[in-house]
């Protein structure tokens, strides 16, 4: 969802497709050596934004996953103006909160910060924002890694990574500028938003990390983004929906809020702006069933394989 900066409506409108034509699909997109995940939904664009001086690349893949599946760093100079709460541009572009019907194509697709964003269609630009990429540990200030009580790090054991320390004001800084520097990559690539992964990275912090660190740091994150014209989601953590506002967040990217009966948490908070990602097959049809004519949702193997390969699964409403 990551792109640009317009501060009015630029240019000539964007066509917003119509519902008929919206494609609610999943493909994998293949960049460097990881698998990327797709989705689609449809997107409306209010304004068409101003192409984006090319920037510094951005080095490295980040990996997609998040909170039930557990989903090279170049920083570039970044400014930041303290304004209290992040709030969001009115003319930033979010994912369309209208019903969505089956058809070919994908119009949403979310993809790593390593990537390009697909013509045409609404880009989310993947960060993992409080979590460190096994083998970027070495791009991290040694005192920017959450340690315990014994000095040992505290690693999300799953995906082998460690936790980033969020917990003092100078730290988010630190840690912002770091990824703020991804941020405005997505935005001079010519994403429509950006997905800050790992916001419930509290939850294996070893009591370390509160949410109020979390919502500390991610507001840092949406101020950026929205001062490059960039839309930012909500990953998962329906526990910390009611601060929505004060995090400054705009949409929500959710798995499997049918299996664990949220979608309709993320739906009233976000005004429909979500899109729902299931892996099973209860969960896909509960999603279905009471959302499938008011969010974009789709089924995907856990593994959110190419198309072609071995355990691919692709299934929409």
């Amino acid at each position: 969802m990551p792109r640009k900066r317009c501060a009015q409506p630029v240019g000539d409108p964007v066509p917003v497709p119509s519902p008929d034509t919206v494609a609610r699909t999943a493909d994998a997109v293949r960049g460097g050596d990881a698998t990327r995940e797709c989705w689609s939904s449809h997107a409306s664009q209010p304004c068409r934004t101003p192409s984006p001086p090319l920037g510094p690349r951005v080095g490295g893949d980040g990996r997609r996953r998040g909170r039930r599946r557990r989903g090279r760093v170049h920083v570039l100079g970044s400014q930041r103006v303290r304004s209290g709460a992040a709030a969001r541009p009115r003319w930033l572009r979010l994912p369309d909160r209208r019903g969505v019907h089956p058809a070919e194509g994908v119009d949403i697709v979310s993809r790593d910060r390593g990537d390009s964003p697909a013509d045409g269609l609404y880009n989310i630009c993947y960060v993992n924002a409080f979590q460190v990429q096994p083998g970027e540990r070495d791009q991290w200030p040694d005192d920017l890694l959450l340690r315990d009580r014994n000095g040992d790090l505290v690693i999300d054991t799953k995906w082998k990574e460690p936790l980033l320390d969020i917990r003092t004001a100078e730290k988010r800084e630190r840690v912002a500028d770091k990824v703020d520097g991804w941020i405005d990559g997505c935005a001079d690539k010519g994403f429509d938003a950006v997905e800050p992964d790992n916001y419930d990275s509290y939850e294996r912090s070893k009591k370390l990390l509160t949410t109020a660190h979390a919502k500390a740091f991610m507001a840092l994150l949406s101020e950026h983004a929205h001062g490059q014209g960039l839309a930012i989601a909500q990953k998962n953590t329906a526990e910390l929906l009611p601060d929505r506002k004060a995090a400054g967040l705009d949409f929500a990217v959710v798995e499997e809020c049918g299996e664990y009966d949220e979608c309709g948490e993320f739906a009233k908070a976000y005004d429909d702006h979500v899109v729902v990602v299931e892996y099973g097959d209860e969960g896909f049809a509960k999603a279905c069933e009471g959302w499938g004519d008011r969010l974009s949702v789709v089924r995907r193997d856990e593994d959110v394989s190419p198309a072609g390969g071995d355990g691919y699964v692709r299934e929409t409403c």
